[in-house]
């Protein structure tokens, strides 16, 4: 895409900045010609990465996760923040560890995605990966619980609609449709 087919940002007030997020709102104009005259941006300084985990016996871990702004708890596959020098992959292991006490091996990408990227600027990766060993301790501020699903449970809870983190649902999906 050249230049001229971009939208080209005019100005930018800044509502609210920190480390964690920020939200800018921008004056745009789009190359049809079109004025935006508050374009709300959320910027985000770490990307981020979620695992799908697979045991030996070919279910798939999942960790019950508090989830204030929802005002719920949900099942959800490990995730989290990828660290300045860290890798998508090593973020992926930290993540399980910290969130199932799980030690994981075979990491591979299955995909990357920008979710919001009409309003956001967060990068998310899928990692698959298969647990080893037994647990250890898991970071309880955060999971409830930690549970390993069948493919026939997995089915059951997004047709009832019980799944609705957008990690979780991507990756569970790829799961139950991968032929490896």
């Amino acid at each position: 895409m050249t230049d001229e087919a971009k939208p080209v940002r005019l100005a930018r007030r800044v509502i609210y900045e920190n480390p964690w997020v920020s939200l800018y709102v921008d004056r745009v104009r789009f190359p049809g010609g079109r004025l935006i005259e508050a374009h709300h941006v959320l910027h985000f300084d770490k990307e981020a990465v979620a695992a799908v985990v697979e045991g030996g016996d070919g279910r798939v871990l999942l960790v019950e996760a508090y989830r204030y702004v929802v005002d719920a708890i949900q099942w959800e596959i490990p995730a989290g923040g990828v660290d300045p020098g860290e890798s998508m992959l090593a973020a992926a292991a930290r993540e399980v560890v910290e969130e199932s006490g799980y030690q994981t091996v075979g990491h591979r990408l299955i995909a990357s995605f920008e979710p919001i990227n009409g309003i956001g600027d967060k990068v998310h990766h899928l990692v698959y990966c298969r647990a080893v060993g037994e647990p250890g301790i898991f970071d309880v501020n955060e999971v409830r619980a930690v549970r390993w699903f069948s493919r026939a449970e997995v089915r059951a809870m997004i047709d009832g609609g019980q799944v609705r983190d957008g990690y979780t649902l991507t990756g569970l999906l790829w799961w139950l449709l991968d032929t490896r």
